[in-house]
Protein backbone atom coordinates (compact mmCIF):
# COMPACT_ATOMS: atom_id res chain seq x y z
CA UNK A 1 0.00 0.00 0.00
CA UNK A 2 1.16 3.75 -0.80
CA UNK A 3 2.58 5.62 1.69
CA UNK A 4 1.14 8.89 0.23
CA UNK A 5 -2.61 9.48 -0.02
CA UNK A 6 -2.26 9.97 -4.00
CA UNK A 7 -0.09 9.41 -7.03
CA UNK A 8 -0.22 12.84 -8.16
CA UNK A 9 -1.70 16.12 -6.49
CA UNK A 10 -2.18 18.86 -9.79
CA UNK A 11 -2.51 22.43 -8.51
CA UNK A 12 -4.01 24.22 -10.77
CA UNK A 13 -7.59 22.89 -12.74
CA UNK A 14 -6.94 24.51 -16.43
CA UNK A 15 -6.23 23.01 -19.11
CA UNK A 16 -3.12 21.58 -18.77
CA UNK A 17 -3.26 20.89 -15.16
CA UNK A 18 -6.82 18.58 -16.21
CA UNK A 19 -4.68 16.97 -19.02
CA UNK A 20 -2.22 15.75 -16.83
CA UNK A 21 -4.69 14.91 -14.37
CA UNK A 22 -7.03 12.93 -16.19
CA UNK A 23 -4.48 11.13 -18.68
CA UNK A 24 -2.85 10.19 -15.17
CA UNK A 25 -6.04 8.85 -13.71
CA UNK A 26 -7.12 6.99 -16.46
CA UNK A 27 -3.44 5.18 -16.52
CA UNK A 28 -5.11 3.85 -12.83
CA UNK A 29 -3.14 6.50 -10.57
CA UNK A 30 -5.42 8.04 -7.71
CA UNK A 31 -5.06 11.53 -8.40
CA UNK A 32 -6.26 14.77 -7.15
CA UNK A 33 -6.36 18.18 -8.31
CA UNK A 34 -6.66 21.79 -6.42
CA UNK A 35 -8.47 24.51 -7.37
CA UNK A 36 -9.50 27.66 -5.51
CA UNK A 37 -11.56 29.21 -8.32
CA UNK A 38 -13.75 27.56 -11.01
CA UNK A 39 -12.33 24.08 -12.86
CA UNK A 40 -11.32 25.34 -16.66
CA UNK A 41 -8.17 27.90 -16.17
CA UNK A 42 -7.48 31.08 -18.36
CA UNK A 43 -8.18 29.68 -21.56
CA UNK A 44 -11.84 28.77 -20.61
CA UNK A 45 -12.90 31.22 -18.25
CA UNK A 46 -10.50 34.40 -18.60
CA UNK A 47 -8.88 34.27 -21.71
CA UNK A 48 -8.89 32.25 -25.35
CA UNK A 49 -12.26 31.06 -25.19
CA UNK A 50 -14.12 33.97 -24.00
CA UNK A 51 -11.60 36.35 -25.60
CA UNK A 52 -12.75 34.82 -28.97
CA UNK A 53 -16.86 34.88 -28.29
CA UNK A 54 -16.59 38.53 -28.24
CA UNK A 55 -13.74 38.95 -31.13
CA UNK A 56 -16.78 37.29 -32.97
CA UNK A 57 -19.52 39.71 -31.66
CA UNK A 58 -17.58 42.89 -33.11
CA UNK A 59 -16.81 41.34 -36.65
CA UNK A 60 -20.53 41.74 -37.23
CA UNK A 61 -20.58 45.59 -37.37
CA UNK A 62 -18.13 44.97 -40.49
CA UNK A 63 -20.02 42.33 -41.45
CA UNK A 64 -23.57 44.21 -41.68
CA UNK A 65 -21.64 47.00 -43.64
CA UNK A 66 -20.26 44.49 -46.18
CA UNK A 67 -23.21 43.16 -47.18
CA UNK A 68 -25.00 46.36 -48.21
CA UNK A 69 -22.07 45.69 -51.24
CA UNK A 70 -23.86 42.31 -52.36
CA UNK A 71 -27.29 43.99 -52.53
CA UNK A 72 -28.33 43.45 -48.57
CA UNK A 73 -30.51 46.03 -47.60
CA UNK A 74 -29.51 46.19 -43.89
CA UNK A 75 -31.51 47.85 -40.93
CA UNK A 76 -29.96 50.34 -38.76
CA UNK A 77 -28.52 47.19 -36.48
CA UNK A 78 -27.95 47.26 -32.55
CA UNK A 79 -25.93 46.13 -30.08
CA UNK A 80 -26.65 45.47 -26.90
CA UNK A 81 -23.72 44.58 -24.39
CA UNK A 82 -25.46 42.61 -21.17
CA UNK A 83 -27.06 40.40 -23.61
CA UNK A 84 -24.06 39.45 -25.32
CA UNK A 85 -21.64 39.05 -21.29
CA UNK A 86 -24.99 36.91 -20.03
CA UNK A 87 -24.75 34.34 -23.05
CA UNK A 88 -21.11 34.04 -23.16
CA UNK A 89 -21.36 33.18 -19.55
CA UNK A 90 -23.97 30.70 -19.87
CA UNK A 91 -21.10 29.07 -22.67
CA UNK A 92 -18.51 29.51 -20.07
CA UNK A 93 -21.22 27.89 -17.48
CA UNK A 94 -21.78 24.98 -20.25
CA UNK A 95 -17.88 24.49 -20.44
CA UNK A 96 -16.96 24.45 -16.73
CA UNK A 97 -19.30 21.47 -16.21
CA UNK A 98 -18.11 20.17 -18.67
CA UNK A 99 -14.42 19.96 -17.21
CA UNK A 100 -15.46 18.91 -14.44
CA UNK A 101 -17.54 16.23 -15.51
CA UNK A 102 -14.33 14.98 -17.75
CA UNK A 103 -12.22 14.90 -14.15
CA UNK A 104 -15.17 13.21 -12.35
CA UNK A 105 -15.05 10.13 -15.24
CA UNK A 106 -11.56 10.22 -15.04
CA UNK A 107 -11.86 9.69 -11.18
CA UNK A 108 -10.00 12.55 -10.58
CA UNK A 109 -10.73 13.66 -6.75
CA UNK A 110 -11.21 18.11 -6.76
CA UNK A 111 -10.20 19.50 -3.98
CA UNK A 112 -11.13 23.27 -3.91
CA UNK A 113 -9.24 25.17 -2.27
CA UNK A 114 -5.99 27.08 -2.44
CA UNK A 115 -2.74 24.74 -2.71
CA UNK A 116 0.13 25.39 -0.98
CA UNK A 117 3.11 23.23 -1.45
CA UNK A 118 4.57 22.18 2.48
CA UNK A 119 7.13 19.72 1.39
CA UNK A 120 8.15 17.84 -1.51
CA UNK A 121 5.26 15.52 -0.94
CA UNK A 122 2.56 17.59 0.96
CA UNK A 123 -0.03 20.26 -0.58
CA UNK A 124 -1.82 22.07 2.35
CA UNK A 125 -5.71 22.99 0.81
CA UNK A 126 -7.81 25.32 3.62
CA UNK A 127 -5.38 24.09 6.29
CA UNK A 128 -5.71 20.23 5.37
CA UNK A 129 -2.56 18.35 4.12
CA UNK A 130 -2.67 16.11 1.59
CA UNK A 131 0.59 13.78 0.37
CA UNK A 132 1.33 12.41 -2.83
CA UNK A 133 4.23 10.96 -4.27
CA UNK A 134 4.06 13.61 -6.86
CA UNK A 135 2.94 17.07 -7.24
CA UNK A 136 2.43 18.77 -10.14
CA UNK A 137 2.36 23.02 -10.26
CA UNK A 138 -0.25 24.27 -13.26
CA UNK A 139 -1.64 27.45 -11.78
CA UNK A 140 -0.73 29.65 -14.75
CA UNK A 141 -0.33 33.02 -14.92
CA UNK A 142 -1.94 36.42 -13.77
CA UNK A 143 -2.09 39.80 -15.18
CA UNK A 144 0.55 42.41 -13.79
CA UNK A 145 0.13 45.99 -13.78
CA UNK A 146 2.77 48.37 -13.07
CA UNK A 147 3.41 50.51 -9.89
CA UNK A 148 2.41 54.20 -10.91
CA UNK A 149 0.25 56.74 -8.85
CA UNK A 150 -3.20 55.52 -9.41
CA UNK A 151 -2.64 52.22 -10.71
CA UNK A 152 -5.77 50.95 -8.56
CA UNK A 153 -8.26 52.27 -11.14
CA UNK A 154 -7.62 49.97 -13.99
CA UNK A 155 -8.74 47.16 -15.10
CA UNK A 156 -7.11 43.92 -16.40
CA UNK A 157 -8.28 41.72 -19.13
CA UNK A 158 -9.71 39.75 -16.69
CA UNK A 159 -12.57 42.39 -15.86
CA UNK A 160 -12.40 44.04 -19.33
CA UNK A 161 -15.04 40.65 -20.33
CA UNK A 162 -17.17 40.90 -17.47
CA UNK A 163 -17.96 45.02 -17.53
CA UNK A 164 -21.60 45.94 -16.62
CA UNK A 165 -20.98 48.53 -19.53
CA UNK A 166 -19.68 49.31 -22.32
CA UNK A 167 -17.68 52.48 -22.52
CA UNK A 168 -17.74 55.29 -24.96
CA UNK A 169 -14.04 55.96 -24.32
CA UNK A 170 -11.49 53.40 -23.70
CA UNK A 171 -7.92 53.42 -22.81
CA UNK A 172 -5.33 50.46 -23.33
CA UNK A 173 -1.97 50.01 -21.76
CA UNK A 174 0.19 47.69 -23.86
CA UNK A 175 1.21 46.43 -27.01
CA UNK A 176 0.97 42.68 -26.69
CA UNK A 177 -1.12 40.13 -28.11
CA UNK A 178 -4.11 40.52 -25.35
CA UNK A 179 -3.80 44.85 -26.02
CA UNK A 180 -4.44 44.71 -29.78
CA UNK A 181 -6.76 41.73 -29.30
CA UNK A 182 -9.16 43.69 -26.81
CA UNK A 183 -8.28 47.19 -28.73
CA UNK A 184 -9.83 45.31 -31.85
CA UNK A 185 -12.87 43.76 -29.89
CA UNK A 186 -13.70 46.95 -28.15
CA UNK A 187 -13.45 49.33 -30.94
CA UNK A 188 -15.50 46.96 -33.50
CA UNK A 189 -18.02 47.46 -30.82
CA UNK A 190 -18.16 50.99 -31.12
CA UNK A 191 -15.63 52.23 -28.51
CA UNK A 192 -13.35 54.79 -29.41
CA UNK A 193 -9.73 52.90 -28.24
CA UNK A 194 -6.86 54.85 -27.58
CA UNK A 195 -3.55 52.25 -27.31
CA UNK A 196 -0.78 53.36 -25.77
CA UNK A 197 2.67 51.29 -25.80
CA UNK A 198 6.03 52.16 -24.48
CA UNK A 199 7.94 50.60 -27.85
CA UNK A 200 8.24 52.08 -31.13
CA UNK A 201 5.32 49.49 -32.43
CA UNK A 202 2.72 47.27 -31.35
CA UNK A 203 3.76 43.48 -31.03
CA UNK A 204 7.38 43.38 -30.42
CA UNK A 205 9.00 39.95 -30.99
CA UNK A 206 6.62 39.08 -33.95
CA UNK A 207 7.93 39.72 -37.89
CA UNK A 208 8.86 43.17 -38.58
CA UNK A 209 6.83 43.47 -41.43
CA UNK A 210 3.80 41.79 -39.64
CA UNK A 211 3.55 44.41 -36.76
CA UNK A 212 3.69 46.99 -39.64
CA UNK A 213 0.80 46.06 -41.93
CA UNK A 214 -1.69 45.01 -38.60
CA UNK A 215 -0.50 48.64 -37.11
CA UNK A 216 -1.76 49.96 -40.49
CA UNK A 217 -4.74 48.07 -40.38
CA UNK A 218 -5.43 49.13 -36.35
CA UNK A 219 -5.42 52.99 -37.42
CA UNK A 220 -7.12 53.11 -40.61
CA UNK A 221 -9.88 51.16 -38.66
CA UNK A 222 -9.81 54.21 -36.26
CA UNK A 223 -7.69 52.74 -33.35
CA UNK A 224 -5.44 55.66 -32.20
CA UNK A 225 -2.32 54.07 -31.20
CA UNK A 226 0.29 56.19 -29.49
CA UNK A 227 4.03 54.94 -29.95
CA UNK A 228 6.58 55.41 -27.36
CA UNK A 229 4.83 56.91 -24.99
CA UNK A 230 4.84 56.11 -21.16
CA UNK A 231 1.45 56.96 -18.52
CA UNK A 232 2.64 58.40 -15.93
CA UNK A 233 0.24 58.73 -13.65
CA UNK A 234 -4.10 57.76 -13.75
CA UNK A 235 -6.71 59.91 -11.46
CA UNK A 236 -10.45 59.28 -11.18
CA UNK A 237 -12.48 62.05 -12.88
CA UNK A 238 -16.49 63.26 -12.15
CA UNK A 239 -17.18 61.72 -15.54
CA UNK A 240 -13.86 58.70 -15.41
CA UNK A 241 -10.15 58.96 -15.56
CA UNK A 242 -7.30 61.24 -16.89
CA UNK A 243 -4.45 59.06 -18.13
CA UNK A 244 -1.52 61.64 -17.68
CA UNK A 245 1.35 60.73 -20.13
CA UNK A 246 4.96 62.25 -21.33
CA UNK A 247 5.13 65.91 -21.62
CA UNK A 248 2.24 66.34 -19.23
CA UNK A 249 -0.19 65.47 -21.58
CA UNK A 250 -3.31 64.18 -20.45
CA UNK A 251 -5.99 61.34 -21.96
CA UNK A 252 -9.72 62.06 -20.71
CA UNK A 253 -11.38 58.50 -20.75
CA UNK A 254 -14.15 56.30 -19.47
CA UNK A 255 -11.84 53.19 -18.63
CA UNK A 256 -8.27 52.49 -18.79
CA UNK A 257 -7.04 49.06 -19.10
CA UNK A 258 -3.63 47.15 -18.46
CA UNK A 259 -2.74 44.42 -20.61
CA UNK A 260 1.38 45.21 -19.74
CA UNK A 261 1.77 41.24 -19.40
CA UNK A 262 1.31 38.92 -17.10
CA UNK A 263 3.39 36.82 -14.81
CA UNK A 264 3.86 33.14 -13.21
CA UNK A 265 0.88 32.78 -10.52
CA UNK A 266 3.38 31.56 -7.70
CA UNK A 267 2.45 33.50 -4.83
CA UNK A 268 1.85 31.86 -1.88
CA UNK A 269 2.48 28.47 -3.15
CA UNK A 270 5.55 27.84 -0.60
CA UNK A 271 7.72 26.72 -3.13
CA UNK A 272 11.02 28.44 -2.32
CA UNK A 273 10.53 27.40 0.93
CA UNK A 274 10.56 24.06 -0.21
CA UNK A 275 13.38 24.08 -2.47
CA UNK A 276 12.04 25.06 -6.04
CA UNK A 277 14.11 26.99 -7.86
CA UNK A 278 12.38 30.02 -9.31
CA UNK A 279 13.86 32.20 -12.12
CA UNK A 280 14.40 36.17 -12.77
CA UNK A 281 10.79 36.41 -13.76
CA UNK A 282 9.11 34.50 -11.42
CA UNK A 283 9.00 31.77 -13.54
CA UNK A 284 9.35 27.60 -11.87
CA UNK A 285 12.53 26.62 -13.52
CA UNK A 286 12.05 22.94 -15.08
CA UNK A 287 14.12 20.79 -16.90
CA UNK A 288 13.79 19.39 -20.40
CA UNK A 289 10.99 16.97 -18.74
CA UNK A 290 9.19 19.50 -16.84
CA UNK A 291 11.07 18.70 -13.80
CA UNK A 292 11.94 21.22 -10.98
CA UNK A 293 14.65 21.31 -8.87
CA UNK A 294 13.02 19.63 -6.30
CA UNK A 295 12.73 15.82 -7.69
CA UNK A 296 9.19 14.86 -6.81
CA UNK A 297 7.75 18.39 -8.28
CA UNK A 298 6.74 19.00 -11.86
CA UNK A 299 5.69 22.41 -13.27
CA UNK A 300 3.74 22.71 -16.96
CA UNK A 301 1.91 25.48 -18.50
CA UNK A 302 2.68 29.06 -18.23
CA UNK A 303 3.89 29.18 -14.62
CA UNK A 304 6.96 28.10 -16.19
CA UNK A 305 6.90 30.59 -18.85
CA UNK A 306 8.33 28.82 -21.51
CA UNK A 307 5.75 29.63 -24.81
CA UNK A 308 2.46 30.17 -22.61
CA UNK A 309 -0.06 28.67 -25.35
CA UNK A 310 -3.02 27.08 -24.53
CA UNK A 311 -1.83 23.76 -27.12
CA UNK A 312 1.52 23.88 -25.39
CA UNK A 313 0.63 23.41 -21.47
CA UNK A 314 -1.69 20.36 -22.89
CA UNK A 315 1.37 19.19 -24.55
CA UNK A 316 3.82 19.59 -21.63
CA UNK A 317 0.79 17.65 -19.87
CA UNK A 318 0.72 14.58 -22.01
CA UNK A 319 4.82 14.75 -21.87
CA UNK A 320 4.30 14.52 -18.25
CA UNK A 321 2.23 11.58 -17.98
CA UNK A 322 4.58 10.04 -20.51
CA UNK A 323 7.78 10.43 -18.35
CA UNK A 324 6.23 10.28 -14.80
CA UNK A 325 3.67 7.24 -15.29
CA UNK A 326 4.29 5.61 -18.70
CA UNK A 327 8.04 5.42 -18.24
CA UNK A 328 8.69 7.42 -21.62
CA UNK A 329 10.76 10.11 -20.72
CA UNK A 330 10.00 13.16 -23.25
CA UNK A 331 10.06 16.56 -23.25
CA UNK A 332 8.03 18.57 -25.84
CA UNK A 333 9.00 20.07 -29.29
CA UNK A 334 8.79 23.82 -29.12
CA UNK A 335 10.08 24.39 -32.62
CA UNK A 336 7.19 25.90 -35.58
CA UNK A 337 4.93 25.86 -33.41
CA UNK A 338 2.01 27.67 -34.99
CA UNK A 339 0.09 30.36 -33.42
CA UNK A 340 -2.45 33.47 -34.03
CA UNK A 341 -3.50 36.29 -32.65
CA UNK A 342 -6.69 37.47 -32.71
CA UNK A 343 -6.43 40.89 -33.82
CA UNK A 344 -8.89 42.82 -36.42
CA UNK A 345 -7.16 41.80 -39.01
CA UNK A 346 -6.03 38.63 -37.88
CA UNK A 347 -2.62 37.20 -37.36
CA UNK A 348 -1.19 34.02 -37.95
CA UNK A 349 2.51 33.03 -37.64
CA UNK A 350 4.02 29.76 -37.90
CA UNK A 351 8.27 29.35 -38.08
CA UNK A 352 11.36 31.95 -37.69
CA UNK A 353 10.55 36.07 -38.30
CA UNK A 354 12.80 37.36 -40.26
CA UNK A 355 15.17 38.72 -38.26
CA UNK A 356 15.61 35.74 -36.17
CA UNK A 357 16.13 33.89 -39.72
CA UNK A 358 18.88 36.54 -40.68
CA UNK A 359 20.55 35.71 -37.01
CA UNK A 360 20.39 31.94 -37.39
CA UNK A 361 20.84 31.30 -41.07
CA UNK A 362 22.81 34.59 -43.22
CA UNK A 363 21.11 35.96 -45.54
CA UNK A 364 17.50 34.40 -46.21
CA UNK A 365 14.92 34.59 -49.44
CA UNK A 366 12.19 36.37 -48.73
CA UNK A 367 8.46 36.50 -50.71
CA UNK A 368 5.51 38.72 -50.22
CA UNK A 369 2.51 39.95 -51.34
CA UNK A 370 -0.44 42.09 -50.28
CA UNK A 371 -3.69 42.04 -51.94
CA UNK A 372 -7.58 43.12 -51.15
CA UNK A 373 -9.39 40.46 -50.20
CA UNK A 374 -12.13 39.45 -52.64
CA UNK A 375 -14.64 39.57 -50.20
CA UNK A 376 -14.37 42.98 -50.29
CA UNK A 377 -14.08 44.04 -53.61
CA UNK A 378 -17.88 45.29 -54.06
CA UNK A 379 -17.73 47.55 -51.15
CA UNK A 380 -15.80 50.54 -50.08
CA UNK A 381 -13.46 48.99 -47.85
CA UNK A 382 -9.97 49.27 -48.16
CA UNK A 383 -8.38 46.44 -45.76
CA UNK A 384 -5.48 44.77 -47.16
CA UNK A 385 -4.12 40.95 -46.64
CA UNK A 386 -0.32 40.63 -46.03
CA UNK A 387 1.28 37.20 -46.50
CA UNK A 388 5.10 36.41 -45.98
CA UNK A 389 7.33 33.59 -46.69
CA UNK A 390 11.05 33.16 -44.78
CA UNK A 391 13.32 30.68 -46.91
CA UNK A 392 16.98 29.29 -46.57
CA UNK A 393 18.39 29.41 -49.97
CA UNK A 394 20.80 27.02 -48.90
CA UNK A 395 18.52 24.22 -48.07
CA UNK A 396 15.33 25.91 -49.48
CA UNK A 397 13.72 25.03 -46.84
CA UNK A 398 10.63 27.39 -45.39
CA UNK A 399 11.56 28.93 -42.08
CA UNK A 400 8.40 31.39 -41.09
CA UNK A 401 5.34 31.65 -42.66
CA UNK A 402 3.22 35.05 -41.39
CA UNK A 403 -0.15 36.37 -42.67
CA UNK A 404 -2.19 39.43 -41.19
CA UNK A 405 -5.60 38.85 -42.80
CA UNK A 406 -8.92 37.38 -42.56
CA UNK A 407 -8.45 33.46 -41.31
CA UNK A 408 -5.12 33.66 -40.74
CA UNK A 409 -5.27 31.38 -38.06
CA UNK A 410 -7.07 28.40 -39.97
CA UNK A 411 -4.54 28.99 -42.51
CA UNK A 412 -1.53 28.92 -40.05
CA UNK A 413 -2.26 25.71 -38.70
CA UNK A 414 -2.03 23.98 -42.02
CA UNK A 415 1.15 25.81 -42.49
CA UNK A 416 2.42 24.36 -39.28
CA UNK A 417 2.28 20.87 -40.45
CA UNK A 418 4.45 21.63 -43.46
CA UNK A 419 7.19 23.04 -41.37
CA UNK A 420 7.26 20.35 -38.99
CA UNK A 421 7.39 18.38 -41.93
CA UNK A 422 10.36 20.56 -42.90
CA UNK A 423 8.06 21.50 -46.01
CA UNK A 424 10.80 23.35 -49.12
CA UNK A 425 9.82 26.60 -51.01
CA UNK A 426 9.95 23.83 -54.21
CA UNK A 427 7.37 21.97 -52.54
CA UNK A 428 5.02 24.94 -51.86
CA UNK A 429 5.29 26.04 -54.96
CA UNK A 430 4.62 21.92 -56.66
CA UNK A 431 1.17 22.16 -54.65
CA UNK A 432 -1.49 23.40 -56.42
CA UNK A 433 -3.39 26.13 -54.98
CA UNK A 434 -7.37 26.25 -54.11
CA UNK A 435 -8.71 28.96 -56.13
CA UNK A 436 -10.30 31.58 -55.52
CA UNK A 437 -9.37 31.66 -51.67
CA UNK A 438 -6.40 33.76 -50.10
CA UNK A 439 -4.74 30.80 -49.10
CA UNK A 440 -2.92 30.14 -52.45
CA UNK A 441 -1.20 32.46 -52.04
CA UNK A 442 1.16 30.64 -50.11
CA UNK A 443 1.71 28.28 -53.11
CA UNK A 444 2.62 30.67 -55.90
CA UNK A 445 4.66 33.57 -54.42
CA UNK A 446 7.14 33.45 -57.32
CA UNK A 447 9.62 37.01 -56.74
CA UNK A 448 11.78 37.08 -54.20
CA UNK A 449 11.50 40.51 -52.91
CA UNK A 450 15.11 42.11 -53.09
CA UNK A 451 17.47 42.01 -50.24
CA UNK A 452 17.75 45.32 -49.30
CA UNK A 453 14.24 46.14 -49.91
CA UNK A 454 11.45 46.21 -47.21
Amino acid sequence: MSQYDYDLITIGAGSGGVRASRMSAQLGKKVAIVEESRVGGTCVLRGCVPKKLLVYASHFADDFETAEGFGWTVPEPNFDWPTLIERKNAELDRLNGIYNRLLRDAGVETLNGFGKVVDPHTVDVGGKHYTAETILLATGGWPSTPDIPGIEHVISSNEALDLPELPKRMVIVGGGYIAVEFAGIFNGLGVDVTEIIRADAILRGFDEDVRVALSEEMTNAGIKIRSECTVRSIEKTDDGYSVRVDHDEVIETDLVMYATGRKPKIDGLGLEEVGVEIGAKGEVVVNEHSQTSVPSIYAIGDITDRMNLTPVALAEGMAFVDTVFKGKPRGVDYDNIPTAVFSQPPIGTVGLTEEQAKEQFGEVDVYVSRFRPMKLTLTDKQERTFMKLIVDPKSDRVLGCHMVGVDAGEIAQGLGIALKCGATKAQFDATIGIHPTAAEEFVTMREKRPSHGG
